[in-house]
């Protein structure tokens, strides 16, 4: 049997390859029904954010159900089959243009996430138990694939549609059972622990005063994920447009640049992630999330100016958007101040899978409700509209961080020691 950080190293790169695969697929949709909607069918942002939504509330209903069953049978199985379901959900999605086809497909492809994520993240604390250090490099793997497969899919789905059209979902079939593949070597001799654990973590997580006072500030921050990483932006960036807005439909004619403009983001992410890792050791959570936060609102008046910079001259253009990237990196000490708060609160006990299951509950409420608004907002006022719905969502996290529990601000060599 392969060693276990061996092991752990596969799964997260199966994990990886889930991201990119996923990504791939929202960037597809965008672009397929934005050609659709050239070619004369009614298809607007609204159906963009629905169908974005669609997928998380999928994912967000089948979370703690999937996540208890994979403490109560062994992980192993489950997270194989969530991406075959994945893989299914996606060569469904062409076969007809009616739109009950498109939500079929949409949650199938949420189901099929929730079958990996929480008993993967589970898979990684249980193996990790007894090396705080190892868990703490698992957990900022799993962040770093995830910024990964974010980057890498929103680039492979631009530019299979440039070679494939809409055969390129096929290739992202391939992705998923390559997917399945690795989760079928890399989390060999995971257990099972029974119903009773299951049950166990579940209400241990939700009875955590920790998981309760952070959770609003968590769903406001997921609903600026399903803002911006949801299909609606790759639908306003590559549709038809009239307005003064620059980045209305700036991609329309080359709609792959899609693609190397989510991959420059990620990449700007990534980087802050990285200077986070030295910094976050020596803050206490409720600092790095305040900092995080605080600097959201400055990338929102960047992108404000760049969104309307068409008569600015290229370089004061380019000026801008450095000040806004370096903001970026600061504001992407977020997610993983809050993985390892949720590490920390789980501790050594068994029925991880469960508790688990909230990061994947509050990721998709959260996306749910900002896929929705960026339906309604960019139907309205485009690019423009995402930017507001930003504004918004980060001052009201900013507000609820107040009410954040003294539990939840330990520094985070602790949280990790306890973990």
């Amino acid at each position: 049997m392969a060693k276990p950080h061996v092991r752990l190293s596969v799964a997260i790169i199966a994990h990886a390859i889930l991201r990119i695969a996923s990504s791939a697929s929202g960037v597809l949709i965008g672009i397929y029904l934005a050609s659709l909607s050239v070619h004369g069918h009614h298809i607007d942002a609204g159906l963009l954010g629905t169908l974005g939504a669609i997928s998380f509330a999928a994912e967000l209903v089948a979370s703690v159900p999937l996540g208890m069953a994979s403490d109560a049978i062994s992980p192993r199985w489950l997270m194989v089959s969530g991406a075959l379901i994945g893989a299914l959900a996606v060569q469904i999605f062409t076969l007809s243009t009616h739109v009950e086809v498109f939500f079929m497909s949409r949650v199938l492809e949420g189901i099929g996430v929730a079958a990996v994520t929480p008993p993967l993240l589970a898979y990684l604390a249980e193996e990790t138990r007894h090396d705080s250090s190892l868990r703490a490099r698992a957990m900022s793997f799993f962040e770093l694939s995830l910024l990964v497969g974010l980057a890498l899919g929103g680039l492979m789905g631009s530019q299979l549609w440039r070679r494939f059209e809409v055969h390129a979902f096929g290739a992202v079939t391939l992705a998923y059972l390559s997917c399945a593949a690795l989760l079928l070597v890399g989390s060999k001799g995971s257990q099972s622990h029974g119903s009773h654990a299951a049950w166990q973590g579940l209400l241990r997580a939700m009875s955590d005063p920790s998981v309760r006072s952070l959770a609003p500030v968590w769903i406001c921050v997921n609903a600026v994920v399903g803002l911006w990483l949801g299909p609606t932006l790759p639908f306003l960036l590559t549709h038809e447009s009239s307005s003064a807005q620059y980045l209305d439909g700036i991609f329309m004619h080359s709609p792959t640049r899609v693609g190397w403009l989510l991959l420059g983001y990620a990449t700007v992410f990534g980087t802050g992630v990285l200077g986070w890792s030295f910094l976050l050791p020596r803050m206490q959570i409720r600092t790095a999330l305040r900092i995080s936060l605080a600097f959201m609102l400055p990338v929102c008046l960047g992108l404000f100016a760049i969104n309307h910079s068409a008569h600015t001259v290229p370089s004061a253009r380019w000026s801008i958007t450095a000040v806004t990237a370096l903001f970026i990196m600061v504001e992407s000490g977020f997610t993983p101040a809050a993985l390892a708060w949720l590490a920390q609160s789980l501790g050594i006990s068994s029925g991880k899978g469960a508790a688990m299951g909230i990061y994947s509950v509050l990721l998709s409420l959260g996306a749910i409700g900002g896929s929705l608004l960026a339906g309604e907002l960019g139907k309205i006022l485009s690019v423009d509209g995402l930017l507001l719905g930003t504004a918004l969502l980060t001052a009201c996290a900013l507000l609820l961080l107040h009410k954040v529990t003294d539990l939840a601000v330990q520094p985070f060599e602790e949280g990790y020691e306890q973990a």
